[in-house]
């Protein structure tokens, strides 16, 4: 998506010598210090041994999970190690009763899990980002997405990794967009699935969107065969956004040219003239 705006105590030494114990006579018991130390040190290496890391061939070694992705003809059985899937809180509350092997996520899209799944098997998913801060060419994908199709890959991973509570996923995929290449037709295809699939107070993806058109839709929206206007009459959210998003830019630059009558009321005439 196009969007200008959008992209772990070192201890105190111990004095050395010997203390007597006050009270005590000529013979009484002297208790060194430095044994006193050592003993509170044999404790403390007790309490602070270092937990055993866990590696990733512990992971492979744990249970198969099948995972029953969409429904009906083109329903997909898939399988994960459950020690990485409950790295998600969503599966390791499904996952807790131990005789519960399979999770059925028939309303989810079946590319979006599998980005899941390669992300918890090796931290990323295709396509790559690279270190230029661009993304990996996909040779299925044509440069330019003309369609949302792109786009709508990284935005469904985006509302995946939210229901499942993966929030570093969650960013990730939300980068992705930014980077993506796309024609007015394809950007509300993305929009529209945005408002169709996220919460009013997500503005993480909520707002670049409004920002997007807010710049751009005196323009775009001739290119859009009147999906422009569809998509305001279908999400009047997207509208008011987008619109809040045109005054408050207009103000900000009233502001700058310091005009008096900012805030203030335009209407001059009565009402009914």
């Amino acid at each position: 998506m196009a969007d200008p705006e959008v992209q772990i105590a070192g201890r105190e030494p111990a004095n050395e010598g010997d203390i007597e114990m006050e009270g005590g006579d000529d013979g009484a018991d002297v208790v060194e210090v430095g044994e006193s130390v050592a003993a509170a040190d044999g404790a403390a290496d007790e309490d602070e041994k270092p937990t055993q890391r866990v590696t990733f061939v512990d992971y492979l070694k744990s249970p198969m999970v099948e995972l029953l992705i969409g429904s009906g003809d083109s329903q997909t059985l898939l399988s994960a190690h459950k020690a990485l899937l409950t790295k998600s809180p969503f599966f390791a509350e499904r996952l807790s009763s131990s005789g519960n092997t399979r999770i059925e996520l028939t309303d989810d899209d079946l590319d979006a899990v599998s980005c899941f799944l390669e992300y918890l098997y090796t931290g990323e998913y295709f396509p790559h980002k690279l270190p230029n801060g661009s993304l990996e060419p996909d040779p299925s994908s044509p440069k330019i997405d003309d369609s949302g199709t792109q786009l709508l890959k990284h935005a469904k991973v985006y509302t995946l990794a939210e229901k499942l509570g993966m929030p570093a996923l969650k960013s990730l995929s939300h980068s992705k967009i930014h980077l993506i290449t796309s024609t007015a037709l394809a950007e509300i295809a993305y929009a529209r699935y945005v408002y169709s699939h996220t919460s009013r107070s997500d503005l993480t993806i909520r707002k670049p969107v409004a920002s997007f058109w807010g710049q751009r839709s005196h323009v775009l929206r001739h290119e859009t065969e009147g999906s422009f206007r569809e998509m305001c009459l279908e999400y009047p959210e997207f509208a008011f956004d987008v619109l809040s998003f045109v005054l408050d830019a207009e103000e900000k630059r009233a502001q700058r040219r310091g005009d008096d009558e900012v805030g203030k009321s335009a209407r001059k005439r009565a009402r009914g003239q």
